[in-house]
């Protein structure tokens, strides 16, 4: 069996053994502080097309800021971050959009006073004309938000809240969806539902997912590659099914 184990942007191979292709997205030696603090420290990584990259660490381990660093959010003192083939390190955050990313930030930001359609509408905005398939198969994809789409989004739990934020962002057409700690606050069964539509959606559409979790046990499970960060640098780069069979690493880092 070929060694998986990687650091920075390396292949990372797949459990049968052969390396990923071309990265979709690449973070190469990227730094980022918040006056003195360094919250990024030459971190290199890659997601790659029809693959889940999930990001883990204790918090305070850099973890959202890797995500605002990549999205435009907060802009990095040095390093580079390349979206297929093209660098985006100075684009504005409005352009990530056009170019293909979706950030959904911890914190399920909808707009309380809009219904639930009205919200799925601001995720396409960009885009002019929408059809009515599309946010037929946002309600397909969440059919507990489907049955409040004319309801005020104020009244949803914290669950169907985060499926109408992925909702919303998934309008965009993504090609790579980043997201921060979907699990936070969550029960376990809706933490499963939600983790599962994502395994499906990038296994039946190649959809690339970047994400960020707290929670190692439930982002491993769907993941095919871990990255673990401590202190804002990579600690280990390697298949999910690897990090999660490395019980000394587990206990160090990753809580379980």
């Amino acid at each position: 069996m070929a060694d998986t184990r990687a650091h920075g942007s390396t292949a990372v191979a797949t459990d049968g053994g052969t390396a990923a292709g071309p990265a979709l997205l690449e973070v190469q030696d990227l730094t980022s502080s918040y006056g003195a603090v360094r919250a990024l420290d030459g971190v290199s990584l890659r997601a790659d097309t029809g693959r889940i990259t999930a990001v883990l660490g204790a918090n305070g381990a850099g973890k959202t800021t890797l995500l605002r660093t990549v999205s435009g959010l907060v802009r990095s003192s040095s390093g580079r971050v390349v979206l297929d083939g093209e660098d985006i390190t100075s684009a504005s955050v409005e352009s990530m959009v056009g170019r293909g990313m979706a950030h959904v930030p911890e914190g399920r930001g909808v707009i309380a006073e809009l219904t639930v359609h009205e919200n799925l509408r601001v995720g396409a905005l960009f885009r002019g004309k929408v059809e009515k398939s599309e946010y037929d198969r946002i309600y397909d994809l969440f059919p507990r938000i489907a049955e409040r789409r004319d309801q005020p989004a104020h009244v949803l739990s914290g669950g169907e809240r985060q499926m109408l934020v992925i909702g919303r962002a998934l309008l965009a057409q993504p090609r790579i969806l980043l997201l921060d700690e979907p699990s936070l606050g969550l029960a376990p069964r809706i933490v499963a539902q939600i983790f599962g539509l994502l395994r499906r959606l990038v296994d039946s559409e190649g959809l690339s997912v970047l994400l960020v979790e707290q929670n190692a046990r439930s982002a491993l499970s769907v993941a095919d590659v871990g990255v673990v960060l401590n202190l804002g640098r990579v600690v280990v780069t390697d298949s999910a099914r690897t990090l999660m069979a490395d019980e000394d690493l587990r206990h160090a880092y990753l809580g379980f």
